[in-house]
């Protein structure tokens, strides 16, 4: 029939750059039986008509060494294979039109320089020198960096099919797959379809690379990958004078457009502000080197655009406006990963446009994580486990596309929210809270108040300096230092783990000591082999056999997948989600025990609740479970709620809230609070690649308890070796200066980290930060706090002072 074996390692479902690299790279791992169907022609789905533009900044460290590595792969691949790759190091100049998105470069080049990448801000005439197509008298500066370059997809992915079959993997086109097997919830083989016939291929590992058609593949087996295609254009010239091969690509993402050269014309594209999606009940399975009509009205703000940007455009022969559609996430990160419904099936898919640029790095770490059993870095922004299963839902993926795609080159703002699809989740105190003047951002479609705007006042305008909206944060941060404030925290992810064996699934999971006296919490760290933070939670024991366990809003998806591969086939336990079915209502501050005592007859004084105990409290006409703890530092109590008492609850807080000064309080204040108080926050200082040790959480470790955890021996590794990076807080000499997150550290000069997190502490009447302090090698306490540290925005350079504990 069609040669295709019977059985292999790995079987990858998809043709395109992504699944081509990904079997190149599990090759080169020496993994060698794998076999990838591709239903047309290698390359025909989207990857035949992407641009190719490779640049090498993203938004964080491990996602800029993924595109860098990529860059290296594709310049040494002709050489490795013997197959042009049109790889050229042409560089790219980014152009600014107006002082904010020049600052925003500022910001964004500065954290280049920590990754190690080459730059130069250049004035509008030299730009002109590098582009003499330009129109410049409108720019503010441009940015030029050497190190990027274009490629051709084809033959880049042609290359790289090569390189896979040199090393023993099977490739087979005109195969499509109408079936994934399985059993007891694992991957077990797969059905496809070719012209001679039906055939099955056993394997342990499918890989979905299917591109545009990976939503409507994943759906065979109930894997939900989130995506959905977008109509994408682009021109394509004749022949410009002054056009060569070494002009570089060129972006100006005011206009929403960019440029490359192409056999001595241009290709001019881009992401206009309002997209397209491409609404068809299903992709047709033989779209195959195939494009969508033209639509100039759509094309038109880019043509305008382009044409004033690049005069020569309005006279230059258009030998094709191509329309060729592109899968787009809700958020723009591409979805990599094992699928939390079924293991052993893999997805790498949704590049958002930007495939070439990102495949190469993303074919490696799929790779990797397939051979290792878990992500070898953190990889949380692609992570396939950051979305719910309400984000299969196909009108919500298609208005969150109109969006997305066109976030590529819109201005974009520190804490900005996305405006789409909302509001979809609410707690019982939505109407409430907006009324008392709530602005709401939003996370895993929970809307959650992010501050409380004065009567009268209005949102105030984004901007990358001191927000307007500081002020009333201030006040909501005086209010729970100096009185109570209410939080309604209710997209906490909330699960019961229940069953005979509930108390050794989290002992193995937890590096804390779980087996403790029901009523008890215990603020724990979950940990992956190599000893970093796969969660971090606070596990209530309910019963012998029940825990409650609470988390971040955005890792219901990954948590609950984390403990579930690791309750074992003979162990009695069951992970149920409950954040539905609880609400938590945090009351904050000096006041709230008196709040709480004048609505209730349970004594709740340190001594009969001491911290980290929790209790059934009357509260009002509701029966919440009080815990004395606090998130933001200092006295308070957080109260979990059945979701059909929350307001209730709320209402008799209120009744009482007025003679103790009590306010309501967004999440702005709780991250600048928190973070003058030193807690860390899973995503922020928390991940996979940080460890309990690196983040000062060791009181959060019981080496000794009787049950060992997953990364315990890796911890005990890395306490005999010593640190060479550490989480350090930070607050700025300048009371005027002003961080987001994510700037450049300097320790004596020198590159360092990036903050973490960042905030403005009212106590302190400066800005305050966290981030990692990373060395060469292991170093003492007073050698980093001896240190001379600065923080890096926008390319000023700001004095910080360190500490290792909460500042007074």
């Amino acid at each position: 029939m069609s040669g295709i074996p019977g059985r292999a390692r790995v079987a990858i479902v998809g043709g395109g750059i992504a699944g081509v690299s990904t079997a190149y790279h599990l090759a080169k791992l020496g993994v060698a039986d794998v076999v990838l169907l591709e239903q047309g022609k290698l390359t025909c789905g989207t990857t035949w008509h992407a641009a190719g533009l490779v640049g090498q900044l993203r938004a964080t460290r491990n996602a800029t060494h993924m595109s860098r590595y990529g860059i290296e792969l594709y310049s040494s691949l002709e050489t490795e294979t013997g197959l042009a790759t049109g790889w050229k190091r042409c560089g790219s100049l980014n152009v600014a039109k107006t002082p904010e998105r020049l600052k925003l470069y500022k910001r964004q080049m500065a954290r280049a320089k920590g990754f190690g990448i080459e730059f130069e801000f250049i004035t509008p005439s030299e730009a002109g020198a590098l582009y003499p197509l330009l129109r410049t008298d409108d720019l503010c500066g441009a940015v030029w960096i050497p190190g990027d370059g274009k490629a051709n997809p084809t033959d880049l992915t042609q290359a790289l099919a090569r390189g896979a079959r040199l090393r023993g993997v099977r490739i087979f086109e005109g195969a499509r797959v109408t079936r994934v097997a399985t059993g007891h919830g694992r991957v077990r083989g797969l059905r496809y379809r070719v012209g001679d016939g039906d055939g099955e291929l056993e394997c342990e590992t499918v890989v979905n690379c299917g591109g545009q058609w990976a939503r409507e593949l994943g759906r065979l087996s109930g894997v939900n990958v989130p995506l959905f295609s977008a109509e994408h254009f682009y021109v394509v010239t004749r022949p410009i004078p002054g056009v060569h091969p070494d002009l570089p690509v060129m972006r100006d993402p005011d206009g929403f457009i960019y440029y490359k050269e192409e056999v001595g014309g241009l290709v001019m594209g881009g992401f206009e502000p309002v997209a397209k999606p491409w609404n068809v009940p299903r992709i047709p399975e033989r779209f195959e080197f195939q494009l969508l009509p033209e639509d100039w009205d759509q094309f038109a703000i880019l043509m305008e655009n382009a044409i004033h940007r690049t005069p020569c455009l309005e006279s230059a022969e258009i030998r094709t406006l191509l329309n060729g559609p592109e899968s787009f996430t809700i958020d723009g990160n591409f979805i990599l990963g094992e699928a939390p419904e079924l293991r052993g099936y893999f997805v790498g898919a949704g590049f958002n446009s930007a495939g070439i640029a990102n495949a190469g790095g993303a074919g490696k770490l799929l790779a990797e994580w397939i051979v290792r059993g878990e992500a070898p870095i953190d990889l949380w922004d692609v992570d396939i486990r950051r979305f719910a299963p309400l984000h299969a839902n196909r009108r919500h993926l298609a208005d969150r596309t109109v969006e997305t795609l066109g976030l590529h080159y819109a201005m974009r703002w520190p804490r900005e929210e996305l405006a789409t699809v909302r509001p979809l989740r609410r707690s019982p105190l939505y109407d409430r809270l907006r009324a008392r003047g709530a602005v709401f951002g939003s996370k895993l479609n929970w809307e959650r108040a992010n501050y409380f705007l004065p009567p009268g006042r209005a949102e105030p305008a984004p901007t990358l300096d001191t927000p307007g909206w500081l002020p009333w944060v201030l006040d909501e941060q005086c209010a729970c230092r100096e009185r109570a404030v209410v939080f309604d925290q209710s997209s906490f992810a909330k699960f019961v783990l229940k069953g005979r064996d509930a108390r050794a699934v989290l002992q193995r999971l937890c590096a804390n000591e779980i087996d403790v006296a029901p009523g008890r919490m215990v603020y724990t760290a979950m940990l992956n082999e190599r000893g970093g933070f796969e969660s971090d939670v606070t596990v209530t024991r309910l019963a012998p056999d029940t825990y409650f366990i609470l988390t971040g809003t955005a890792q219901a998806t990954r948590d609950a997948d984390w403990i579930e591969r690791h309750i074992g086939e003979r162990e009695s336990a069951a992970l149920v989600d409950v954040t539905s079915a609880f609400s938590i209502i945090s009351v904050m501050g000096p006041g709230a025990e008196a709040l709480l005592t004048r609505l209730s007859s349970e004594e709740l004084s340190k001594a009969a609740l001491p911290f980290s105990t929790t209790r059934e409290i009357d509260v009002g006409y509701a029966r919440p479970r009080a815990a004395r703890m606090s998130y933001v530092g200092g006295p308070g109590y957080e109260l979990t709620v059945p979701t059909d008492q929350c307001v209730a609850l709320y209402e008799a807080l209120w009744s009482a809230g007025a003679e103790h000064g009590l306010a309501d309080a967004g999440y702005y204040a709780i991250d600048a609070l928190r973070i003058e108080a030193g807690r860390r926050a899973w995503g922020a200082e928390l991940g996979p690649d940080d460890t309990p040790w690196e983040a000062g959480l060791g009181f959060a470790v019981k080496l000794d308890k009787a049950a060992p955890f997953i990364g315990r021996e890796a911890l005990l590794r890395q306490r005999e070796q010593g640190l060479a990076k550490r989480l350090v807080l930070f607050t700025f000499d300048d009371p005027a200066a002003y961080a987001w997150g994510g700037e450049p550290i300097l320790a004596n000069g020198a590159p360092a980290g990036e903050l973490t997190s960042a905030g403005y502490s009212r106590k302190l009447g400066r800005a305050v930060a966290m981030g990692y302090a990373r060395g060469d090698a292991a170093g003492s306490d007073n050698a980093l706090l001896a240190a001379t540290f600065a923080v890096d925005i926008a390319g000023e350079l700001h004095a910080v002072t360190p500490h290792l504990k909460p500042p007074a």
